[in-house]
């Protein structure tokens, strides 16, 4: 199997911005949520079965799925959000499968914001990766990030990180973090420390296991 390294970060963490440094190197990324935008969008796969179980009332008249008030509906009836967990989520591994199947770079990265929330129901996460990659930033540079370019308010955008696991649980589970709180010019250098370090574990990987004489 090819390398495969799963990188996420609580919301406003700056995962797209990383991942974008590393798709610059010629690596493959897998965008786990900009898969589900993409189901959830006017003819989107997902779309006629969260009609079918939520109501023509969440589907916006281009025919998208309304995110805001399925957003404010699942917060206030946490049954409600599995229900939608349980049609998108097995249409986003099928698509992440495929097109991580499709991958032709040297190593490829998975793009997964709950990814560690997931191993809660699957013990097994673990193994589908060889590193984990966690983009971290402080809470207050979360909210202000989240506030700026989605319009939310503060109370909401908290509401959303506590659905998400705590920074220190993520950290726990990293085998390398990047520190994104606003140090903007120095990221490529680290990502490209990374990209070489995941370039050489590659390769070894890759590397037929010598015999033992």
């Amino acid at each position: 199997m090819m390398f495969t390294i799963g990188l996420t970060g609580g919301i406003g963490s700056g995962k797209s911005t990383v991942a974008q440094q590393f798709q610059l190197r010629g690596i493959t990324v897998v965008d786990a949520d900009a898969i589900a935008h993409q189901l959830t969008a006017p003819g989107g796969a997902a779309i006629a079965a969260i009609r079918s179980a939520f109501g023509a009332a969440f589907i916006e008249p281009e025919g998208a799925l309304d995110r805001a008030r399925m957003r404010a509906h699942v917060f206030a009836q946490p049954t409600e959000r599995q229900r939608l967990e349980a049609i998108l989520h097995p249409l986003i591994r099928q698509e992440t499968a495929r097109q991580a199947d499709a991958a032709q770079s040297p190593y490829r990265i998975l793009m997964i914001p709950l990814l560690v929330e997931a191993g809660n129901n699957d013990p097994a996460w673990r193994t589908r990766f060889d590193r984990i990659l966690v983009v971290d930033c402080s809470e207050a540079t979360q909210i202000s990030r989240v506030m700026a370019r989605s319009r939310l308010t503060d109370a909401a955008v908290r509401a959303i990180m506590a659905t998400q696991a705590p920074r220190e649980v993520r950290s726990a589970a990293a085998d390398d973090i990047i520190s994104n709180d606003g140090d903007v010019d120095s990221l490529p250098a680290r990502v490209e420390a990374l990209h070489r370090q995941y370039l050489a574990l590659a390769a070894q990987a890759a590397s037929p296991t010598m015999p033992k004489t």
